[in-house]
């Protein structure tokens, strides 16, 4: 099978691979570009750990064609913290016991960042809605829906 050249932004850098035809971009990111933020899960769509945002809204990894990123901006969670100050929504995670075995962080952190960039004053229903495509089986979904709420007050007059 041959491989394909493509290119995109990835967490604000430029970046080059070779994807082979039919690939997944989560297989792509984790294996050729060396980004293992994003997490397999169930690889069929429905747990949401492989969340990643192209331009800014969220897809699945597992279930986006990485032909499908040429020319665009795809970020991850290794792109969220500012060299060693964490983005304000890791912190409300990692302050608000929001990550439990860690799995379905990733996802979860990309799916809220997604939010508070549309929506930066969202209520708990839309944080809800928000998250409602990633499967968590530890914290029971409290501790991430305020963490994400307090999160978007510490982001007030922040870009998300």
């Amino acid at each position: 099978m041959a491989k394909r050249p493509i290119s995109f932004t990835l967490n604000g850098t430029e970046t080059g691979i070779f994807v082979n035809e039919g690939q997944n971009l989560l297989e792509a990111l984790r294996r050729e570009a060396g980004d293992l933020s994003p997490k397999f899960g169930c690889g069929q769509g429905t747990c949401g750990a492989c969340t990643i945002l192209i331009d800014g809204a969220p897809h699945l990894g597992c279930l986006t064609l990485a032909e499908a990123a040429q020319g665009r901006s795809i970020e991850t969670t290794s792109g969220l913290a500012d060299g060693p100050d964490l983005h304000p929504l890791q912190r409300a995670f990692m302050e608000g016991f929001a990550a439990q075995c860690g799995f379905c962080t990733s996802g979860m952190l990309m799916a809220a960042k997604a939010l508070l960039v549309t929506n930066p004053h969202p209520t708990r229903d839309e944080v809800i809605e928000a998250i409602s495509g990633n499967l968590c089986r530890c914290t029971g979904y409290e501790p991430i829906v305020d963490a994400i709420l307090d999160a978007a007050i510490r982001l007030q007059g922040r870009v998300a």
